[in-house]
């Protein structure tokens, strides 16, 4: 049975106050804002209750918003969620708010006691990434994930982070005089050489890393630059890109080898106009 203007309103409302919270730093109990959701609801099971607030999540990467992370998305929406998640968006004045606080928020790189936890699989299926930066015109909607890329805080500390890492990995490896060789290019020798990080792997080959950093989950979409993604298509075998998501909370990573192109959709949306 199709959900009806007011399920869908009341379960939409439901979420964007949890993700309000989550965004705020604020804890919250997901089976207590189900208990008192279901009772809006037409007889509907806690089950489909999960898969609405996943459909949810699907519809705000979409419009490039951040996302609860628990709520992992999930596709094939009715038309009607999408509509009500942007009248939403459009009226919500404590979420803009607090996303646009959420995204210029000043990092530092996290203490790590071991990365035991730290690497794990990327999203299946590929999750969509757009070549940066971003200007598609949406009237009356604001790209959360594009103020995130520009948030160069974020950004470096990430890199520093990835330059931890590769330093602990190469030791762990019993290679310290490579680890020693490890280098933070985009400081040392400017942005824009198509990556960040100069690593190597035990046989002594570079291993050239572009890092992307989100606060928020691991299925966030993330902007690269024509460069980039060039770079990484010239560097068939010596090319990562290291996706560090969740970064203030509990940082986790997932490593993309080789051209960007055969991990994920890239959607342009730049068009330059010369003469």
């Amino acid at each position: 049975m199709s959900w009806s203007r007011l399920e869908v309103e009341a379960t939409v409302a439901d979420y964007f106050h949890m993700l309000v919270q989550e965004l705020a730093g604020q804890s919250y109990n997901k089976s207590a804002h189900r208990k008192v959701l279901i009772q809006k609801l037409d007889n509907r099971s806690e089950g489909a209750i999960e898969r609405k607030h996943q459909n949810i999540s699907a519809v705000l990467i979409s419009l490039r918003c951040p996302y609860i992370s628990g709520y992992k998305p999930l596709g094939n929406y009715q038309a009607l969620l999408r509509e009500v998640v942007e009248q939403q968006l459009s009226k919500d004045q404590i979420f803009d708010q607090t996303a646009i606080s959420a995204t210029a928020l000043p990092a530092i790189v996290p203490i790590q006691n071991g990365y035991a936890s730290l690497i794990v699989d990327p999203p299946q299926p590929a999750l969509r990434v757009q070549e940066a930066p971003a200007r598609k015109y949406m009237p009356q909607r604001r790209d959360y994930l594009e103020r995130e890329a520009r948030n160069a805080s974020l950004g470096l500390a990430g890199e520093e982070f990835v330059l931890q890492y590769e330093h602990f990995r190469l030791y762990q490896l019993g290679k310290p005089e490579l680890a020693d060789k490890v280098e933070h290019v985009a400081k040392t020798q400017g942005d824009g050489l198509g990556f960040d990080v100069l690593s190597f792997e035990t046989s002594g080959q570079e291993r050239f890393i572009e890092v992307k950093t989100t606060a928020f989950g691991k299925e966030t979409p993330f902007f690269i630059s024509r460069n980039e993604v060039s770079f990484a298509k010239d560097h068939t075998t010596d090319y990562q890109l290291y996706r560090l998501y969740n970064f203030r909370q509990s940082p986790k990573m997932f490593q993309l080898a080789g051209p960007v192109q055969n991990h994920c959709q890239l959607d342009p949306v730049l068009f330059v106009c010369e003469f």
